[in-house]
């Protein structure tokens, strides 16, 4: 296994305010059958938004949104960016979103209050996400947001629940 980057550099895609998950993210139909194996799910990302956005992305890029990400059923598309080495920085987004999004793996800072306004989509983009340093290298921006929360770090960096859960279960001495 590669080591955990916190710091991630790659292109941003923006996206904007109020980007539901159903639809948004990732076909609500993968939602609704309860889908969770990556290799489904990547395929679909952002599909009905930005058709072969799995594609071009590369591990490093960030998803960079407004306020609002991610409402309604959520886990398909958090899995889906995890799964490509993503990162995402909101605005803001919904205590329930932000627990999912955690859950999965997925290296999220949230709220990052005007986020948005700092990039544009293919810029190069930076983040540290155990400090929130944020800086856009095309236009030579820095901001600081709060970074992920020291009691969520060990989740996020075992891959979310389940990495977590095999990490703990193999030290007490029972196989995952």
């Amino acid at each position: 296994m590669s080591e955990f980057q916190w710091v991630l550099r790659g292109r941003c895609y923006k996206l904007g305010h109020d980007v539901p998950h159903p639809g948004g993210v990732i076909p609500a139909s993968f939602m609704t059958a309860r889908e969770t194996n990556p290799e489904v799910l990547v395929p679909h990302l952002f599909s009905e938004t930005d058709p072969g956005f799995p594609s071009r992305s590369r591990p490093g890029d960030l998803i960079i949104t407004g306020r609002n990400f991610g409402m309604g059923p959520k886990g398909c598309g958090y899995i889906a960016m995890a799964a490509l080495g993503l990162g995402l920085l909101c605005e803001s987004m919904s205590v329930q979103a932000y627990r999912e999004a955690v859950s999965t793996g997925l290296r999220v800072l949230s709220p990052c209050e005007g986020v948005s306004s700092l990039c544009e989509t293919g810029e190069d983009v930076e983040v540290d996400f155990r400090s929130g340093v944020f800086i856009n290298h095309t236009r030579d921006v820095e901001r600081v947001f709060g970074g992920v929360p020291i009691e969520v770090q060990d989740l996020i960096q075992k891959g979310g629940n389940i990495g977590w859960l095999a990490d703990w279960w193999s030290t007490v001495g029972i196989q995952a």
